[in-house]
């Protein structure tokens, strides 16, 4: 039997793993946390669906973060998926501005189904969950939410966050730009 021997690497820094990271495009989410005054959120690129039966999704959270404990005391969250023109409100959210708790949720218009979380008024879909499940690994748990309610807006471009940036997905610009850059279309793609 042969034996393959491939070339390991043991330790891959910090910031190699940030900038094979940033290679992979994410859609933008503000998860937020908390009731009343007791609130708090943070920006992230890690929301995945899960199943459709029943409607669950997936999100890692750093445990170290201000957001955590109010997930763990509540076990609710929201997740709204944010429009390209809501990158202010991705800004506040992210921890760059070193606004905290209630104080990121200004400017912008709150709601809240049946868990009481706040949820975006206006956001690509605002998605009130509960937790199911969390799984801790090394700084991050996952946490399994099922889905209570959601309210989806008019579709508009997408906020998505790539190689270390904000930006926005068109659905209808960037088709165009790929059928401007893509030459003549096949005899398929003529038919669609």
């Amino acid at each position: 039997m042969n034996s393959i021997v491939r070339g390991i690497r043991f330790k891959v820094t910090d910031g190699e793993f940030r900038g094979a990271m940033r290679q992979l495009a994410g859609g933008v989410s503000v998860i937020t946390v908390g009731r009343g005054e007791d609130i708090s959120g943070m920006t992230v690129t890690s929301v995945a669906s899960l199943a459709v039966d029943p409607p669950s999704l997936i999100v890692s959270i750093n445990r170290a973060s201000s957001s955590w404990p109010l997930l763990e005391r509540y076990r609710c969250f929201g997740v709204n998926i944010l429009k390209a023109d809501q990158l202010a409100v991705a800004e506040r959210f992210d921890g760059r501005g070193g606004r905290k708790g209630a104080a990121r949720f200004a400017g912008a218009q709150w709601t809240q189904f049946a868990s009481g979380v706040p949820l975006l008024k206006g956001a690509l879909a605002a998605i009130d969950c509960e937790v199911e499940d969390i799984v801790e690994r090394h700084s991050h748990a996952l946490v399994i939410g099922r889905v209570l309610d959601l309210e989806l807006s008019e579709p508009a471009a997408a906020l998505a966050y790539w190689q270390g940036q904000y930006v926005a997905l068109d659905k209808d610009e960037d088709a165009q730009k790929l059928a401007d850059v893509s030459g003549p279309a096949s005899p398929a793609m003529r038919k669609r």
